[in-house]
């Protein structure tokens, strides 16, 4: 595609985002009469609607729901029951969501036309950046994405990943070739379901091309991170790569072997060395900028749990390169992209695309303070949920969505903030998940499953009369991959192991994998396929610990009627506290079982 027609091809974006916005109210009201109209015969639409598609009928009569309301249907669904029992049009594969229910993974119906609405908003965020940032047909993009495994239903529906189905569709295969589009991973790489073989070949690609590449980037930063930690440890193997012309015999993937051949097509001893030198220094500081040279920016999700990484990717780019969150999406649905994409992490808003569904909000609280926090058991009435532009500035609220693909009223868990409006439409900062407690990568720990897993732990401790008293969680990413980290204060007698010996270090491994195998299907995959979460860790802290923890909380300002020791540690000073209390710490000793 030549420059004029890529130029008028990001005017109509841009166009598009404004007349989307500036009837945003409009919009939301033809969606949802779409979205009746199309599933208004469904059995779950029946049972309250009685067969009616109108408006008022919906928002008077249909719940606000969360997973275990409609599990039920998607279950039935994926034994092989009709698609019209929650959607007009058929069900063409199942979304694995990051967060789960009973442990499982949690299968969001999606149809064929939901791929549409996602490329949609991946055609825009170019034209966003190219206003921000000029030049970036004149080179590639060094983006790392990857497939992860994936199963079938019982009727064999596809059940995947939402980044799975998009890599493997025909809209990301078939893309239009054009300047924007370019990037240094081949397709052949990028759907290698090896994530070692994958990222090996996609680093590679990224190497050979290291003076063209203008952007860098992956999904989340969790993954670029686990990226730089792959190159810290196989650089030299990459440069040998280079050097000789010929790909590493480790990587077996017919497909990969075969697109890097084209890529390799010949020794280039002079790239190798300059690669060499660079990655040989003592100190990595810097080093994307020494590496591409050329790189203008990093994108990847930087905003709730993986805001914690951002110290990071400033170091090993020198705080050079602007960290850019382009979008806001989840497994149920696409929202909305951030119109000021060279903002601060820390002031990333995103303006909700009032044609992806149907918003509707709870209101949590007003200007810096939660003044509810509705628990999923909670039912929430019809007429306290706000629409798209009735939201206030300042307030919070959580995300409900209803969608073509069969959700109705159903509840994300994401919190969120009104920091301004684009024309009519409301944009949002993004607080956090509803009752995440502990979050490295994909994985979504929340207190009650934190609490199941360590209560079937801690009865590893009985034989020796020991006591678990206390307990508190933190998400340790000081080195990549993160892992959990457990402290525990253990009240024991004389027959418990003495902290030195061998039979205490294997009854903590014992606990900490004991912990792992009782944690959800999406963390167990990050351990022992993705590899993106290393090995939980517990730490035994000397008796009255969390007294301290508690004194430290309550000269904060905490209620000393209404403490409860947090579940999860955010605060340095209370890391600090309770890390020079440690007398003792194991790892997991393995992976825990994972079956996909």
């Amino acid at each position: 595609m030549d420059g004029k027609k890529l130029e008028y091809k990001g005017w109509v974006a841009l166009k598009e985002i404004e007349r989307l916005t500036e009837k945003a109210g409009e919009v939301q009201e033809t969606i949802l009469k779409a979205i009746l109209m199309q599933n208004g015969e469904t059995e779950y639409l029946s049972k309250y609607m009685k067969g009616s598609k109108d408006v008022d009928e919906f928002k008077f009569h249909v719940p606000v729901i969360t997973y275990k309301d409609v599990c039920p249907y998607i279950q039935r669904i994926a034994t092989g029951e009709d698609s019209s029992l929650v959607t007009g049009h058929p069900v063409s594969e199942m979304l694995c969501s990051s967060g789960t229910s009973a442990g499982e993974p949690k299968l969001m119906p999606s149809i064929a036309e939901d791929l549409d609405r996602r490329t949609f908003v991946y055609n825009l965020i170019m034209p966003i950046m190219n206003q921000y940032i000029s030049g970036l047909d004149e080179g590639k993009a060094m983006f790392l994405y990857f497939i992860k495994a994936e199963m079938s239903t019982p009727c064999g529906l596809p059940a995947r990943t939402v980044l799975t189905s998009y890599y493997k569709s025909k809209h990301f295969k078939c893309r239009t070739r054009d300047a924007f589009n370019d990037f240094t991973s081949p397709d052949q790489a990028i759907l290698c379901k090896d994530s070692n073989q994958s990222m090996y070949c996609q680093l590679l690609s990224g190497l050979v091309h290291r003076r063209q590449v203008l952007r860098l980037g992956a999904v989340f930063a969790s993954a670029f991170l686990r990226a730089i930690s792959f190159l810290e440890r196989n650089w030299g193997r990459l440069c040998n790569d280079i050097r000789s012309g010929d790909l590493d015999p480790a990587i077996t993937d017919p497909e990969c072997r075969s697109c890097m051949s084209m890529l390799l097509t010949s020794p280039n001893p002079s790239l190798a060395d300059e690669i060499e030198d660079i990655c040989s220094n003592k100190s990595w500081k810097g080093i994307l900028c020494h590496l591409w040279p050329r790189a203008k920016y990093i994108e990847a999700v930087v905003t709730g749990s993986m805001a914690q990484y951002i110290p990071s990717l400033e170091y090993y780019s020198e705080g050079k390169l602007p960290l850019v969150c382009t979008m806001y999406a989840s497994s149920e649905c696409y929202f909305g992209v951030n119109l000021k994409p060279l903002c601060d992490p820390a002031d990333v808003a995103f303006t909700l695309l009032p044609n992806m569904c149907y918003f509707e909000f709870i209101h949590l609280g007003e200007n810096g303070t939660w003044l509810v926090n509705i628990d999923e058991e909670e039912e929430v009435p019809n007429d306290k949920l706000v629409n798209l532009v009735s939201v206030r500035l300042g307030s919070y609220y959580e995300l409900v969505v209803t969608t073509f693909a069969g959700l109705y009223r159903y509840r994300i868990g994401d919190v969120l903030r009104v920091t301004g409006f684009h024309n009519k439409a409301p944009q949002f900062q993004f607080i956090c998940r509803r009752n995440v407690v502990l979050s490295i990568d994909n994985d979504k720990t929340n207190e009650e499953d934190l609490h199941k897993s360590i209560t079937a732990a801690k009865k590893l401790l009985e034989p020796y009369d020991a006591l678990l008293v206390e307990y508190t969680s933190y998400a340790d990413t000081s080195s990549v991959p993160g892992h959990y980290v457990l402290y525990w204060e253990i009240l024991h007698d004389a027959s418990f192991p003495d902290s030195s010996s061998q039979l205490d270090v294997k009854l903590l491994q014992e606990c900490c994998i004991s912990v792992e195998e009782e944690l959800d299907y999406v963390y167990r995959r990050c351990r022992a396929h993705d590899k993106s979460v290393g090995p939980l860790e517990i730490r035994v802290v000397e008796s009255g610990t969390f007294e301290a923890l508690m004194d430290f909380f309550i000269g904060q300002g905490a209620s000393i009627n209404q403490y409860k020791t947090p579940r999860s540690i955010k605060s340095n000073a209370a890391l600090k506290l309770l890390n020079s209390h440690v007398k003792a710490s194991a790892f997991s000793p393995r992976d825990p079982a994972w079956i996909p």
